[in-house]
């Protein structure tokens, strides 16, 4: 019997480090983003039936989810110049919403989708560039401009409603493989839970270092594109903590 994979993608922390691992693709096309995702899907189910040996990598997969927040749809006005911004205009609204959209026709791909909301009374926060350059008296209050400013959004529910797809699937047991695609050791107490009942676990942080606490409760750890640092020779191999640098 071949075996069955769940891979669950946090799209906040890969569209984050995208830029960094595919340096090969525009990451602000949404065509190219889904495309990648596409590929980073197909990636792991070839790394995981080079053991197996099935005609059809696909076979393997249970279902892939994609995980984010709602583009941000409120109006404001910017910090500086105060100029109405409608944020559902966005370059940033627009590219999630036609990503989702390309999601959506994916087959065997669930998008699920958190709340993103405006933490506190502010708007707007400065960004760590803009503080360092007025902390270090290399700029005034009165040069700061609009550009020097982020939105100030948190996104909501995304975390949990993982954690609850990794606790469904494994008590479920709608498959017997799950692959993370995440940095986050928020997913200690998931990744836990799927190995005590023997789900094995794969995680995926795209090149980036993770913490002593999350390789812990973890089975293996691999990408499912190449190391950015190496050249572009082969398949991607599996990858262990002692080979692993940070990007």
């Amino acid at each position: 019997m071949p075996p069955r994979v769940a891979i669950l993608i946090d799209g906040g922390y890969y569209l984050r480090r995208l830029r960094h691992v595919r340096r090969d693709l525009d990451d602000s096309n949404p065509e190219s983003v889904a495309r990648s995702i596409r590929q980073l899907i197909s990636s792991h189910l070839v790394q995981i039936n080079n053991v197996h040996r099935f005609p059809n990598h696909f076979r393997l997969l249970y279902r892939s989810f994609f995980y984010d927040g709602q583009p941000y749809t409120d109006k404001t006005h910017y910090p500086i110049s105060k100029k109405f911004m409608d944020f559902a205009k966005s370059d940033e609204a627009q590219f999630r919403t036609r990503l989702f959209d390309l999601l959506r026709k994916e087959p065997n791909l669930a998008l699920r989708l958190g709340d993103v909301a405006k933490q506190g009374n502010n708007s707007w926060v400065l960004k760590p560039d803009a503080q360092r350059r007025l902390i270090n008296g290399r700029i005034q209050v009165s040069d700061l401009k609009d550009e020097d400013f982020n939105p100030n959004l948190r996104q909501k529910g995304v975390d949990m409603r993982i954690g609850l797809d990794i606790a469904t699937i494994t008590l479920k047991k709608q498959a017997n493989i799950i692959v993370l695609v995440a940095g986050d050791s928020d997913f200690v107490p998931a990744a836990r839970l799927a190995r005590r009942e023997g789900i094995r676990f794969i995680l995926d942080p795209l090149w980036r270092t993770v913490s002593s606490e999350l390789l812990e409760h973890i089975d293996q750890l691999r990408s499912g594109f190449y190391n950015p640092r190496r050249p572009f020779v082969g398949n991607p191999e599996p990858f262990s903590a002692s080979q692993y640098t940070e990007t």
